[in-house]
């Protein structure tokens, strides 16, 4: 038994943050679809911004939208699970769970709107989920958790810099021929570092350690944040609910899993067929968004 309990990377108490990440992705199903009502009513009254972004304007109105206001509001407790998981588990576990989020806002949206999923959108969908899975099922039992060193915390907030400064650009620049796959792709990654960041705030919390640095990770998660969460309701001006979850539960993990592998090591203590399966099952889950953004019958692009 002692020689068994040595293979399992995690402690026993990290798996509590599974169920806690899974009850996350539900309340991020609902508030996707609350916020998408809210944003596509907001729109169909106002001008159309399609392909420039959403005006201050229109973003003040969503206030005035009771769907949205109840979106938001679950969105809040989808981050309150999420973070609560973060604490127990490694990002690399619970992270990519929320794509258990995509299945239940497909099904919601379809009903909802009375579209139905093409044959092709139906195995994006597969293809995002199960690559997700794959990964999780693996990491699982070969992630470790890391303390969290100055080092670290220096490195990852100068790859947001760089990351928020380029997103900028990007926008100011194409921001007239912007398509939703690109608000989707963006705000997963801007989210990806959310959940990092997030996790590094709390372990440093644990380890009683909270300086300038700490500070400063706190102003990062707040920026990536705040762009991050424009450029979702951007993405629901201009795609089906099931795009933008697909796109913030994909990537958003993908990105997240990539600064716990390279930058904080929770994986280094995994076998090599195991990196090959975390490189096999991200480029199934990504290749599946991309999919879906193509082959979605409410996606105007």
């Amino acid at each position: 038994m002692s020689e068994l309990t040595e293979q399992i990377a995690l402690d026993p108490t990290s798996f509590i943050g599974i169920p806690l990440a899974l009850v996350g992705a539900v309340f991020l199903s609902l508030g996707a679809q609350f916020q998408h009502r809210g944003v596509v009513k907001v729109e169909s009254r106002t001008v159309d911004t399609l392909g420039k972004g959403l005006s201050f304007n229109q973003l003040a109105l969503l206030l005035a939208r009771p769907s949205w206001v109840l979106g938001s509001v679950m969105l809040g407790l989808a981050i309150v699970f999420q973070l609560s998981s973060l604490y127990f588990a490694p990002i690399i576990v619970v992270q990519p769970l929320g794509a258990i989020a995509l299945v239940i806002t497909s099904i919601l949206n379809s009903r909802i709107n009375h579209v139905r999923l093409k044959h092709k959108s139906i195995i994006a969908i597969v293809m995002c989920v199960g690559g997700v899975l794959l990964f999780v099922g693996v990491a699982a039992f070969t992630a470790v958790d890391k303390p969290v060193t100055d080092q670290h915390l220096i490195t990852i907030l100068i790859i947001l810099a760089v990351v928020l400064a380029a997103a900028g650009v990007a926008f100011g620049w194409m921001r007239r021929h912007i398509r939703a796959i690109f608000y989707v792709i963006m705000a997963g990654v801007l989210y990806g570092f959310v959940a990092t960041l997030a996790k590094v705030v709390l372990g440093r919390l644990q380890q009683g350690e909270f300086e300038w640095l700490t500070w400063l990770c706190v102003v990062g998660l707040l920026a990536a944040t705040g762009l991050g969460a424009y450029f979702v309701q951007n993405a629901y001006a201009s795609g089906p609910p099931d795009l933008v979850i697909a796109g913030l539960t994909v990537v958003d993990p993908m990105v997240a899993v990539a600064i716990g592998i390279i930058v904080l090591g929770e994986a280094s203590q995994a076998p090599l067929w195991a990196n090959g399966v975390f490189v096999l099952a991200g480029v199934i889950a990504v290749w599946g968004v991309f999919r879906l953004a193509r082959n979605h019958p409410q996606t105007r692009i």
